[in-house]
């Protein structure tokens, strides 16, 4: 299934159908600040690996990342945020970026990782993405959708990508064309920025 949801003005009707899906473990690919992303609820292991089986990845050693409605909402998946880190991404989000930082006790195992005990977060800027979070409740476990193609490495168009993994998946948001370059991801789980990929933006000191 494939609907359109505008991201001037999510309906709530549509993103009801949204979490209706996500609620009985069901994947969707979505919108984002950039590329696409397909995702599931954070507390469905049988959906996550699902995701983790289309995309040939082992759920246990691939960099998977938690999608926030807000600050607020990171704090309660992450250990305590030391002050100049917090104030970087305060400064930054919402925005393209993932940050890495200390996972707290309530990410499920999966979600860590390689075991290190550590989690990709990010708030999209994205109306899209973020009221499906707030709506749901909690984090949405998130990967990028990468194209087969050697040239090409993300798809744009959300009709080509439901035409791709229409059998794979539950749904397809059609949220206008995605962007072609993934987000900035920072590491600050040694208690300093660190810039592990340059993605499509700028991180702001």
């Amino acid at each position: 299934m494939i609907i359109k949801i505008f991201p001037e003005n999510p309906n709530i009707k549509e993103i009801q159908k949204v979490i209706k899906i996500l609620k009985n473990d069901g994947i969707i690919i979505y919108p984002t600040d950039t590329i696409y992303g397909i995702g599931c609820d954070i507390y469905s292991s049988k959906a996550a690996e699902r995701i983790a089986q289309i995309k040939h990845l082992d759920p246990n050693k691939a960099y998977f990342s938690l999608i926030c409605h807000d600050l607020s909402h990171i704090s309660d998946y992450t250990k305590q945020l030391e002050n100049p880190i917090f104030k970087v991404m305060k400064k930054n989000l919402p925005g393209p970026f993932t940050f890495i930082l200390g996972a707290n006790s309530n990410v499920p195992k999966m979600f860590k990782i390689n075991k290190k005990k550590t989690v990709g977060i990010r708030i999209p800027d994205n109306s899209i993405a973020l009221e499906i979070v707030r709506e749901l409740g909690h984090p949405i476990f998130t990967t990028s959708v990468i194209d087969d193609d050697e040239i090409i490495e993300y798809t744009t168009d959300p009709e080509l990508i439901y035409e791709r993994y229409k059998d794979k998946v539950d749904l397809v948001i059609d949220g206008g064309f995605g962007k072609n370059v993934a987000s900035t991801i920072v590491d600050c789980t040694g208690g300093e920025i660190n810039i592990v990929r340059q993605g499509i933006k700028e991180l702001i000191l």
